[in-house]
């Protein structure tokens, strides 16, 4: 995607505008700086610019534990949706994903942004389970890439 600036958020302010996407993508999980300083050290983060415009983020989950299962979740900013944005951060998280070892590959979409489930299912992702999180009240859907 022509002019997309895709970085590894590191400084305080690049982890904050990873955060905002974040919470502003998935209100019903707010994540703290320190959370989101917790997810950088065991997570590959990316923040993604239009110019100087924050659009999104993504975060690949690598596997742990000799599995072959990472997680790759691209979020895209309501205002900047249909434009490639989300292709662009999922084309790079799975990539990061093969570079890291995975052999599978799955995501997790809140089940109250049917664009996410769309877009996931577009991509050949299907749902294996839904689940609320302790004092939840919307679910999320995993899904994993056929």
């Amino acid at each position: 995607m022509s002019g997309l600036r895709v970085i590894s958020p590191e400084s305080d302010p690049e982890l904050a505008d990873w955060r905002h996407v974040h919470n502003t993508v998935v209100p019903t999980h707010v994540l703290s700086p320190e959370d989101v300083r917790e997810r950088a050290r065991r997570n590959h983060l990316e923040v993604a610019y239009a110019g100087d415009v924050l659009v999104g983020c993504s975060t690949v989950r690598p596997p742990l534990d000799g599995t072959a299962t990472a997680t790759v979740i691209a979020r895209v900013l309501p205002g900047h949706r249909g434009r490639g944005y989300g292709e662009e951060l999922y084309a790079r998280g799975l990539r990061r994903a093969r570079e890291l070892g995975a052999e599978v590959i799955e995501t997790v979409v809140l089940s109250s942004k049917p664009d996410g489930l769309r877009f996931a299912e577009k991509h050949g992702f299907t749902e294996i389970e839904r689940y609320l999180l302790p004092g939840d009240t919307i679910p999320w859907i995993d899904l994993r890439l056929a």
